[in-house]
């Protein structure tokens, strides 16, 4: 069975975002730890997660990702905005525990000007100052579109990433299909040769998850614009492969389009069809 969901709200606690997946058709779903674009964290509720646990086992939601703030730069020049990322994330993981065994996703950050491989440095310097043995969730990196100054815009920046990191059983990938064939992937015309290459750098076991989106933008365009599925440059045909091919169908999908929630009802019905 296809495990997909969107992105959903989480002002209204675990209970709420279960209950809205459902009605949807998802069995999963991704949300913001707190304010995408601010600092400021909802406190935990232990009875709405207890509550959240037993709905999420009673309606066969097995796995969920959280998503770090935008705002977050964990490789920036400036000292303050390294610190305010650490700080962040090492917060962030300790209330995931709450929800224990799901998954954490994050841009790896922009390295604004000290190349990528001070970035890289300053990436996994971070990871290993936030994560702890004891720790059920898994960090994942997000693949990028190689906009400006980002780092991950390779196969190969994340691997040397994973390569740095002490506790990297902690760690994984997620594949974002608008950044990727963005970055210059091309996942339209060459999804198996692209999968082999992405097993050959990182390895497809390091793959925990997958942003399912449509771009706005052409391929190798180093954007980062999303689009409904099957309306941008990717198109149905590829999502259909995505969702169908033996390295992904069992991984959990998540949508990131333009859409409300009756939108993405529709387009997890979409996928679901094909």
């Amino acid at each position: 069975m296809l495990t997909i969901g969107s992105h959903l709200s989480s002002s209204k606690g675990f209970l709420h975002m279960g209950k809205e997946a459902v009605s949807i058709g998802a069995n999963t779903f991704q949300f913001f730890t707190r304010n995408p674009r601010g600092s400021k964290a909802k406190e935990i509720d232990e009875k709405d997660v207890a509550e959240f646990r037993r709905f999420a086992e009673e309606n066969g939601i097995r796995v969920i990702l959280a998503h770090a703030p935008y705002t977050l730069n964990a490789c920036s020049k400036d000292v303050h905005t390294r610190e305010f990322a650490l700080q962040t994330m090492e917060d962030d993981l300790r209330r995931m525990e709450y929800v224990p065994g799901n998954y954490y996703n994050f841009h790896p950050g922009s390295h604004t000007g000290q190349g990528a491989e001070e970035g890289i440095r300053q990436i996994a310097e971070l990871l290993n100052a936030i994560l702890k043995p004891e720790q059920t969730t898994t960090v994942l990196l997000e693949t990028m579109a190689g906009k400006g100054t980002e780092v991950g815009r390779s196969f190969e920046e994340l691997r040397e990433i994973l390569d740095r990191v002490e506790l990297s059983d902690h760690m994984g990938v997620c594949l974002d299909t608008c950044h990727v064939y963005d970055a210059g992937y091309d996942i339209v015309g060459n999804l198996e040769g692209i999968l082999k290459e992405f097993d050959r750098v990182i390895g497809l076991d390091r793959l925990k998850a997958v942003h399912i989106n449509d771009s706005k933008n052409p391929f190798a365009s180093h954007k980062d614009r999303h689009e409904k599925i099957g309306e941008g440059s990717l198109g149905l045909e590829t999502f259909a492969k995505i969702v169908n091919h033996s390295a992904l169908r069992e991984l959990p999908f998540y949508l990131e389009t333009p859409n409300d929630l009756e939108g993405y009802a529709k387009e997890i019905q979409i996928l679901r069809n094909v």
